[in-house]
């Protein structure tokens, strides 16, 4: 019964573990999503191009240096959208931290902190 209980327990812990997020701190730059997929964009045309596309409607990613795409999200539900934050750096280079999700090849960013790269 006891070695049954501690291999539940066991399981359990391995579980959660799989689903846990660890910190990362990612530098790259802001832009449309569409860019960076269907343009293969290294880095924005412009500022002013990001922003647009941002206030259109079209969500903000953020493109590594090492041309992985962090797709910025949110823990709250339902989620919602992360523009906001992202806006005043659209077209800019920076450097941006937080608990880092990944699914299937995808990954996910929930942003604590997000600063112009220096």
């Amino acid at each position: 019964m006891r070695i049954r209980m501690a291999l539940v327990v066991l399981a359990g812990a391995c579980v959660l573990a799989a689903f846990q997020a660890k910190t990362t701190t990612v530098k790259g730059y802001v832009l449309d999503s569409a860019c960076a997929f269907t343009k293969n964009l290294k880095k924005p045309i412009s500022e002013e191009c990001a922003q647009a596309c941002a206030k259109a409607g079209s969500p903000l990613v953020i493109l590594s240096d090492n041309g992985a795409v962090y797709w910025p999200t949110t823990d709250a539900m339902p989620a919602t959208s992360q523009n906001d934050k992202l806006l005043p750096f659209a077209g800019k280079r920076v450097t941006a931290s937080g608990k880092l999700y990944e699914r299937g090849g995808s990954k996910a960013l929930l942003i604590e902190k997000i600063e112009a790269a220096k």
